[in-house]
């Protein structure tokens, strides 16, 4: 069944927090997974749950790094992981498999924005590479810690991707870059992998939902100079972010509740925003949001899903 994009009425909105959607739920027992859970949004999220009882794994590229900054959260252990490098997933797949512990929440957070031509693996472009395709792979290795079912999987996406669609003609950016189109159509692919991994996985208990964040000035614009920030309308002439604009425990809160809210229960395949399910967009501001159609076609979910197999050699939950 596909969920229609309408609103429920959760009593939550863009001003709750990741504490806000998780008071008064006990994820004691509950082993979690939050790619890119040491900074901006992903550390905001990886607090959130620790708080609430969970025990959360943050894989990370820069695992030091990742080691400080979560060195004053309870509850939490740094793997190395390289999203965009499948031998990588692949090892700690494995490793994390070894346990025997069972996956109840994985929350697919890391990602770039907007950087430079990049390229990775077998020449592939790294917003689809690395936000995408590693995530994919990193989905489908797990797969056994998730298949005891209740699990959520849980991508985040963007508004971004009201910039483009797949460009089936040319994913991978081989006759001309443009790191805005780039980025937007990673964006797409995180909300139609979201859909289609539902859909397979419904019978064995596995929901899967794609999140919209709302918009948060974090590292994670790294790659943009300060003056496109202000040309953009981001932030005002002081530098303060500009209105519309949430804060990273309000950014972590859509997808701490799409992880957790058992309002959640039956709309698996989702796109949210805004701790609610979004409604299909009604113009083209990005502060407003909402999902545009070409992320939410189901024949186009499964075409991604079924190229997606064939360039990472992985489609274990169409078996």
């Amino acid at each position: 069944m596909i969920t229609k994009q309408l609103r429920i009425g959760t009593g939550f909105g863009a001003h709750s927090t990741a504490a806000d959607v998780l008071s008064g739920i006990d994820l004691t027992g509950t082993t979690a997974l939050v790619t890119g859970g040491y900074s901006g949004l992903g550390l905001e999220t990886t607090r959130a749950l620790a708080r609430a009882g969970a025990h959360v794994i943050v894989p990370a590229r820069r695992p030091v790094i990742a080691a400080r900054a979560l060195h004053d959260i309870p509850g939490t252990e740094v793997h190395a992981l390289d999203l965009a490098d499948l031998e990588s997933v692949r090892v700690f797949c494995e490793r994390f498999l070894e346990t025997r512990r069972p996956l109840r929440i994985l929350i697919n957070g890391a990602g770039v924005m907007a950087c430079p031509e990049t390229r990775v693996g077998p020449g592939w472009e790294a917003h689809f590479a690395i936000n995408h395709l590693g995530h994919f792979a990193l989905v489908h290795r797990l797969r056994p810690a998730l298949a005891s079912g209740g699990a959520r999987v849980v991508s985040v996406a963007s508004s971004g991707h009201f910039l483009s669609g797949i460009r089936w003609d040319d994913i991978h950016f081989r006759t001309g870059y443009d790191r805005w189109l780039a980025y937007a159509q990673s964006k797409t692919a995180n909300a139609l992998f979201a859909l289609h991994l539902d859909s397979l996985g419904a019978d064995r208990g596995l929901s899967a939902f794609a999140v919209h964040p709302g918009s948060i000035l974090t590292p994670l614009q790294r790659h943009i100079p300060r003056q496109e920030w202000l040309a953009q309308g981001w932030v005002t002439p002081d530098g303060e972010p500009a209105a519309g604009f949430k804060t990273p425990e309000q950014g972590a809160a859509t997808a701490v509740w799409a992880a957790t809210s058992p309002l959640l229960d039956g709309h698996g395949g989702a796109y949210c925003q805004d701790c609610d399910i979004a409604e299909p967009a009604a113009t083209d501001d990005m502060l407003i949001g909402g999902v545009k159609p070409w992320a939410t076609v189901p024949d186009a979910a499964s075409r991604l899903w079924e190229l997606s197999g064939r360039l990472t050699g992985l489609n274990a939950l169409d078996q």
